[in-house]
């Protein structure tokens, strides 16, 4: 009933719509979340690897451990999925950047690889497919970007905003 008549009153006063590129237009947006996640991810793979290299796989410990690797790596990847598609869908505009709808759905794609499975390359290509985000991210803020490794491991090379 209250809708029916606040639209009658919009239609008869014409009230001018607002509009935003967002839930909330806070205009704050950084790709260096997901490229985190993205690290995190190898870095949990790097550890299932060692950990699985050593002797004791029937401990409770081996089962501990690797159950929680396995919890992060898939946790920080879904993660790093949603920060893209957060900021592919609130700040991105297909007309000026028609190509980053197929970068997306490469990272959506390696994001879910990395979830199924512990392949290191995969791993290795998601974080490359996220720092190619954040290239064109900050490209569009006007920010210029250097690369440089992550200072912790598994010590990547990242792309980060020149300030």
């Amino acid at each position: 009933m209250i809708k029916r008549i606040l639209e009658a009153l919009d239609k008869h006063a014409g009230f001018e719509q607002a509009q935003a590129h967002c839930d909330i237009p806070c205009g704050i947006y950084d790709p260096s979340t997901a490229q985190i996640a993205a690290l995190t991810v190898v870095r949990m793979m790097d550890l299932m690897a060692a950990l699985e290299g050593g002797e004791q796989k029937s401990t409770g410990e081996f089962h501990n451990s690797m159950e929680r690797y396995i919890a992060v790596k898939e946790e920080h990847a879904e993660k790093a999925k949603h920060e893209i598609r957060i900021i592919w869908g609130d700040y991105f505009k297909k007309d000026k950047h028609p190509n980053v709808d197929d970068l997306v759905y490469r990272i959506m794609q390696l994001g879910s690889k990395c979830r199924q499975t512990a392949n290191r390359e995969a791993g290795l290509e998601f974080v490359a497919a996220i720092n190619e985000f954040a290239a064109i991210f900050w490209e569009t803020k006007g920010i210029k970007t250097k690369k440089a490794n992550a200072p912790y491991a598994p010590s990547l090379e990242m792309v980060y905003p020149d300030l």
